[in-house]
């Protein structure tokens, strides 16, 4: 079963009491590291992002054309012990290991660190009192840590405990690490030559640095482009059933979380049909009375959205669903709450959006989605873009620019050309121009559909003119790479490409 239909890879999954957490790789979006909330597993809300700000480096706020594109915060382990709620991840371009503790899982978070880096990690608090972590590709490490997790224990267990063949396109990794009954699990992903997809295996041992007896438990790609279902946690219900979270990259709408049942044969899981997700299958049932707060949305960007329900959960002042690419200046953002728009004023000068700072993101959903939003141009200075953005490494967007003091309507796209699927982290060059036209008036309603159908990956912007949307520039393609890592988003973006101190003006933001 297809969960939420977007990206939230890397999904790690909890249950307090009859609540589910879950919590999803976030990478250079601020804030991160976002925490969802669901009491049937199968619809999920906003909780809690763990962090604002990560550590406010010059490439964490896009300063000296520095980026953490496809760094960042990646694949949290998420645990609830004695009372305390504990988030654990690395960041890629800092190479720290970060933990997060909070008695509540709307924060507030305390940040420290964990002596070492511990990549796709997993913890586990046992019964006896002692504290592990499981992490690494390829050779997955087993290591002690100190009562309070600040660093390996002196004398504890540290060593090997699984390898994979060195040859494997995908080695081990994603590790998940419980203790069930008495037994050690550890569930991670691998890639084998034989299907060349993502698949799932658990090692069990009775001890936890003893032998680990390994087998596969999902090979399963639903019939799509063979991309195999792996990487996740398993959780189960107050009435002892089990299930699992597990992502399937989806193409450029980025790697959407799947559902699925476990049942045990003795000892050992059993995922879904013996390794095949069921088409249909029981879940847990609905909470009486709950109404979800929506993971997107409109925006009106008014006083009475200010203070919506989900208010408290709120990014630097925006609703839960907005992220910011890299970390933003809020005080180059202002808000008319009455009027409802908001103003982006740029300060520096930016080659091409990537390197826009204060840039609003919302996810894009599979198989279609569109969105549209009002643009204000009057106060961009010559050389000044403002738009909405396909967010993604070979971006595509439509929106105004000023050249000799004239407004023009504009629809570009970076094409990358001849780049492998690891793109390109650092792009300093402009975009293309491939559609433009003056415009006499300062306010535009820009839009874009978006198909990723069977990954056709495609866009197609257009513009409003007396309430008809009229096409404009050519159809764009859309491709995940491992550039930016993450799904494509929507994004309003403005920045200058000659004089600082221009701004755009949003409003009246819709979704369809």
């Amino acid at each position: 079963m297809r969960l939420l239909s977007m990206d939230y890879p890397d999904p790690d999954v909890i249950r307090v009491g009859d609540t589910y957490y879950m919590v999803s790789t976030t990478m250079y979006f601020m804030p991160g590291c976002e925490i969802l909330r669901s009491y049937d597993l199968v619809n999920w809300e906003h909780a809690a992002y763990v962090y604002d700000r990560l550590d406010s480096t010059p490439a964490q706020c896009l300063d000296d054309d520095l980026n953490i594109y496809g760094q960042g915060m990646w694949a949290a382990s998420i645990r609830f012990h004695n009372g305390m709620f504990y988030v654990c991840f690395v960041a890629n371009d800092t190479h720290k290991t970060y933990l997060y503790t909070s008695a509540d899982i709307a924060g507030p978070w305390k940040k420290s660190y964990i002596d070492g880096f511990y990549h796709d990690n997993s913890i586990l608090f046992d019964d006896d009192g002692r504290v592990y972590i499981v992490y690494g590709n390829r050779e997955l490490h087993l290591t002690e840590l100190k009562p309070d997790l600040s660093a390996p224990k002196p004398g504890g267990i540290d060593k090997i405990i699984i390898r994979d063949s060195d040859d494997s396109p995908l080695g081990y990794e994603g590790s998940h690490f419980y203790k069930i009954n008495g037994r050690y699990y550890i569930f991670v992903i691998n890639m084998p030559h034989d299907t060349g997809r993502r698949t799932e295996s658990c090692f069990i041992s009775d001890k936890v640095d003893g032998e680990y007896e390994g087998f596969k438990v999902m090979d399963d790609c639903l019939g799509y482009h063979n991309m195999g279902v792996a990487q996740g946690g398993i959780v189960d219900t107050p009435d002892g059933k089990w299930y699992a979270i597990l992502f399937q990259d989806s193409g450029a709408v980025g790697r959407v979380p799947h559902l699925m049942p476990v049942t045990w044969n003795g000892d050992k899981p059993v995922f879904g049909d013996d390794g095949v997700i069921p088409a249909s299958f029981d879940t847990p049932g609905p909470k009486s009375g709950h109404e979800y707060m929506p993971l997107i949305g409109n925006d009106d960007f008014s006083s009475a959205a200010a203070s919506s329900a989900d208010s408290g959960h709120d990014s630097f002042g925006f609703r839960s669903f907005w992220q910011f690419n890299h970390e933003p200046k809020p005080e180059l953002i202002e808000r008319d709450f009455e009027a409802g728009t908001v103003r982006i004023t740029t300060d520096r000068i930016s080659a091409n959006v990537t390197q826009a700072l204060n840039t609003l993101t919302q996810r894009t959903v599979y198989p279609e989605c569109s969105a549209r939003v009002s643009l204000n141009g009057s106060a961009l200075k010559d050389g000044d873009y403002a738009g909405l953005c396909m967010l993604e490494g070979e971006y595509s967007f439509i929106g105004l620019m000023r050249r000799a003091g004239q407004l023009e309507l504009v629809m570009c796209r970076r094409d990358l050309g001849d780049v492998d699927f690891w793109g390109e982290r650092h792009d300093t060059e402009a975009p293309d121009i491939l559609a433009r036209m003056s415009v006499d008036s300062d306010t535009v309603t820009v839009g874009v559909h978006v198909d990723f159908t069977d990954m056709k990956d495609k866009a197609e912007f257009y513009y409003i003119d007396t309430d008809s949307e009229v096409p404009f520039g050519p159809e764009a393609k859309l491709r995940f790479r491992l550039d930016h890592f993450t799904g494509v988003r929507f994004a309003l973006f403005t920045y200058s490409t000659e004089q600082t101190g221009g701004s755009a003006v949003f409003s009246d933001f819709r979704r369809g």
